[in-house]
């Protein structure tokens, strides 16, 4: 198998599990290329589907292209090779920010191969869950996915899990009352059918009648249809992604930590939704540290059983 040149067919294959990974706003802030001479597949940042004001620092663009990157290692084990990868390869090309090399196997096949199915599954659920606990042996292998890719996934208890929401809650207020943050975030709610990124207003989903559930308004003031209200969990099961540095590397080794964190739970049948909020407002984001240690935290992940969340767009290429 590994002789097999990487052709369309392989190569489409490859490109549509990367594109499959998570985004902020599903922006896809990444452009593919291969190189024939290394059989490897370029992942450079897509500096027009940039966010400037939530995403100044591009920290969140680090961890969607990561999120691709793990995607396309998962596909090239699936098909029988070996994938190598090499973080922000050339210093002088700085929007170059992966390669991952197609080689032959070595050895035993990466256990996260497993993990291919789960690609086409896994989606973003805005939807309520039924407050039914995830078993613990879910939740360690969860925490042992994201080890793996050198993070952590901190599982609060009770009173640090209200915390945690306090802060999303704090942080998308402010978003929501800002303008330029509003219309910066509204440029990405679509109609159905109309673009390949971005996210379809029928994809929203509904707010949080009791309040508790900090759910992203991606709508703001704008005059649409009110999302409808209804009653979300009572008790919210979330996990802290986090890193012990803060650098771009760092960012991209959480953002494949993320994906293989998200596969696994999608594998178990758990539904995921992301509550990025606080990570984009400096102050909220140092508040969210855990205590008493220095760590960087990146993505609080929402999780439990509920429905399948819907499809959103993706562009191949």
């Amino acid at each position: 198998m590994h002789h097999r040149d990487i052709d369309a067919a392989v190569l489409e294959q490859l490109l549509t599990a990367a594109v499959a990974a998570p985004s902020i706003h599903n922006t896809q802030p990444w452009r593919f290329g291969v190189d024939p001479a290394t059989r490897s597949v370029e992942v450079r940042a897509d500096r027009e589907r940039a966010l400037p004001l939530a995403d100044p620092h591009r920290r969140a663009l680090h961890l969607s292209v990561g999120a691709a990157v793990f995607n396309l290692r998962v596909a090239v084990a699936h098909l029988g090779w070996e994938p190598a990868v090499r973080l922000l390869p050339d210093p002088h090309a700085t929007d170059l920010l992966a390669t991952v090399q197609v080689t032959a196997p070595c050895g035993e096949p990466p256990d996260y191969r497993r993990l291919y199915p789960a690609i086409e599954r896994r989606h973003t659920s805005r939807m309520p869950f039924t407050g039914r606990p995830v078993p613990e042996p879910v939740l360690t292998e969860m925490a042992a996915a994201a080890r793996a890719e050198g993070a952590r996934l901190h599982v609060p208890d009770y009173t640090e899990t209200r915390r945690l929401l306090r802060l999303t809650a704090s942080a998308e207020a402010r978003s929501t009352a800002g303008a330029a943050r509003s219309a910066e975030t509204r440029v990405w709610v679509t109609a159905p059918g109309t673009a390949s990124y971005g996210i379809p207003v029928t994809a929203l989903g509904p707010r949080d009648a009791a309040g508790r559930m900090p759910m992203r308004d991606f709508t703001g003031p704008w005059p649409a249809p009110a999302r409808p209200a209804v009653r979300f969990e009572r008790h919210a099961q979330v996990a802290l992604l986090w890193t012990p540095y803060d650098a771009p590397e760092d960012w991209l080794r959480a953002g494949q930590a993320l994906e293989r964190v998200l596969l696994t739970a999608t594998a178990h049948g758990v539904r995921t939704s992301m509550l990025h909020q606080a990570m984009e407002w400096p102050d909220l984001r140092a508040a969210a540290r855990l205590a008493q240690h220095r760590r960087c935290p990146q993505l609080l992940i929402r999780y439990g059983y509920g429905p399948e969340g819907p499809r959103t767009p993706r562009a191949v290429g």
